[in-house]
C-alpha cells in the first residue's frame, strides 16, 4: 500500500466506486426497460391478443414508463443525498450541531437518528406526492385525497416514532453495555421485536390506517374455507380491506404470525375476480405456505441479519469506517476524560453504506423469489384450476397496468415475480 493512503482513503474510494459503479447499472436497466416497452407499446402479444385490448397495453406501457423515468430522477436525488449525509459531511454536521445543544449520551444519539428521519422524510416528501398525486392520479389508480395521504403520513411518522425508538434505545443501549458480544444481544432483541410486530400488525397496526371488515359474501366465504380445509391451512379470519379508499390496484395477502394469521382480500380485487378466480389467487398464497417460503425467508431474514450485526460489530470499532464516511466518531468526552462513543453513528452510517455494496447481489434475492412464485402456481393449479389462475392473473396484470413486454436483463435483475409472458406460460398446459 502507497505510504500516503490509509484505511479511511482505501474505504472512501471503494464506497465511491461503489456508489458511480451501482448508478451507472442503475441507468443503464432503466434505459432498457423504457426502450423495450416504448418499442413494443403499439403491439399487443401474440399470447395475449385475444385477451389485452390495444389500449389497455399502451397504458401499461406508458405508465411502465413513467415511473421508471421518474425513478431515474428520484434515483439520482437519492444518491446526491447519500454523497450530502457522507463524504460531504452532512451527518457529520448534523452531529456536532446535536452535540453542542444536548452533549454525549443517549439523549443525543436518539436525538440524531430522529433528526436523520426527519429530514430524510422531508426530503422525500415531493417525490412521494408526484408518485401519488401526478404518476398514480395520471393513470386512474390514485383515490386519495390529500387530506387522507397527510392523515396517513402523520399516522405513519407517530407509529414509526412509538416503535422505533424504544428498540433503537435498547440496542444502543446494548452497544454500549453489552461488551464486545453486544451485536448477539442486539440481533437476539432485533428479531424478537420483528416477530412480536408481526403478530401485532394485524390487529393494532393496520387498522390505524385501513378499515377491515369480515368476508360477508357467505358464498365465497365457504369456498375460500373448504380451500384452505384441503391445504390444511388455519386462519384467525377472512377479512375484506377497503384498498379502493385509496388506490385502484388490487391484490390479496396472508398477514400475521402463527395463531395470529388472517387472510386479506382487497376490495377492488373481489369486485373485478370471480368467485372461482379469488379461489386461484388464494391457492397461490396459500402455495408460498405449503412450500415453506415464509418460514424460509424469516429464517433467511434471520441469519443475514445476524451476518449484518456482526459486521456491525467490527465495523464500529474501526475509526476508518467512520472517517472513509466523513465522520468524527469522537467529538465529545466523557467525565473521566475517555472519548465519548457515539453508537448512533455507526448504525446510520452501516444503513446508509451497505445498500450500495449490496445492491450488487440484489438479481440472486430476484431469481429466488420468481422461482418461489412458480412454485406457489403450480400448487394453485393443483388445488384449483390453471384457467381460473391465468384469468385472474391476467385481470390484475390489466388492473395494475402491469406491462407485458418487460426488458428480459431488467427482469433478472429486479422482478420478485416473474413477467406476465413466462408466468401464463407455464399455466399454459394446465388451463
Amino acid at each position: 500500500m502507497p505510504p500516503d493512503l490509509s484505511a479511511a482513503d482505501l474505504f472512501t474510494a471503494a464506497f465511491a466506486v461503489a456508489l458511480v459503479l451501482g448508478l451507472l447499472v442503475k441507468f443503464w436497466l432503466a434505459s432498457r426497460q423504457i426502450r423495450h416497452v416504448a418499442l413494443h407499446r403499439d403491439a399487443v402479444p401474440s399470447a395475449f391478443a385475444g385477451t389485452i385490448t390495444p389500449e389497455a397495453h399502451r397504458k401499461a406501457a406508458d405508465y411502465t414508463i413513467a415511473k421508471t423515468r421518474f425513478g431515474l430522477l428520484d434515483m439520482a436525488f437519492g444518491a446526491a443525498v447519500l454523497l450530502a449525509w457522507t463524504l460531504l459531511g452532512g451527518l457529520n454536521l448534523l452531529n456536532e450541531l446535536l452535540l453542542r445543544a444536548l452533549g454525549a449520551g443517549m439523549l443525543q444519539q436518539l436525538a440524531l437518528l430522529a433528526a436523520f428521519a426527519v429530514i430524510g422524510g422531508l426530503l422525500e416528501l415531493p417525490f412521494s406526492l408526484y408518485q401519488t398525486f401526478g404518476i398514480e392520479q395520471r393513470f386512474g389508480f390514485n383515490k386519495m385525497t390529500g387530506r387522507l395521504w397527510l392523515a396517513d403520513l402523520l399516522k405513519s411518522a407517530l407509529v414509526g416514532a412509538l416503535i422505533g425508538l424504544p428498540i433503537a434505545a435498547l440496542i444502543l443501549w446494548l452497544m454500549g453495555a453489552a461488551g464486545q458480544r453486544w451485536w448477539l444481544w442486539a440481533w437476539a432483541a432485533w428479531m424478537g421485536f420483528n416477530l412480536v410486530l408481526l403478530m401485532v400488525y394485524p390487529s393494532f397496526i393496520a387498522p390505524l390506517f385501513n378499515k377491515f371488515k369480515p368476508l360477508e359474501d357467505e358464498s365465497l366465504k365457504a369456498s375460500v374455507t373448504a380451500l384452505m380445509q384441503r391445504c390444511g391451512f388455519a386462519a384467525k379470519g377472512l377479512y375484506v380491506m377497503d384498498g379502493s379508499r385509496r388506490s385502484a390496484h388490487g391484490n390479496a395477502y396472508f398477514t400475521g404470525f402463527g395463531a395470529a394469521k388472517r387472510v386479506v382480500f382487497y376490495d377492488t380485487l373481489l369486485a373485478r375476480l370471480s368467485q372461482r378466480q379469488v379461489d386461484a389467487v388464494l391457492a397461490h398464497e396459500l402455495g408460498h405456505f405449503k412450500h415453506k417460503h415464509i418460514v424460509q425467508r424469516i429464517v433467511m431474514m434471520f441469519a443475514l441479519s445476524l451476518a449484518g450485526f456482526a459486521l456491525l460489530g467490527w465495523l464500529s470499532g474501526q475509526t476508518w469506517f467512520y472517517t472513509g464516511l466523513g465522520v468524527h466518531p469522537f467529538m465529545a468526552l466523557l467525565p473521566d476524560g475517555r472519548p465519548a462513543p457515539n453508537d448512533a453513528l455507526a448504525l446510520l452510517l452501516f444503513m446508509l453504506a451497505m445498500p450500495v455494496f449490496s445492491f450488487f447481489v440484489a438479481p440472486l434475492s430476484a431469481q429466488l423469489s420468481r422461482r418461489h412464485e412458480f412454485q406457489a402456481d403450480a400448487f394453485a393449479v393443483a388445488q384449483t384450476s390453471g384457467a381460473d389462475l391465468s384469468a385472474a392473473l391476467l385481470k390484475l396484470y390489466e388492473d395494475n397496468a402491469s406491462t407485458l413486454t418487460p426488458d428480459p436483463v431488467f427482469v433478472k435483475f429486479y422482478y420478485s415475480h416473474p413477467p406476465a409472458s413466462e408466468r401464463l406460460a407455464r399455466l399454459q398446459p394446465a388451463s
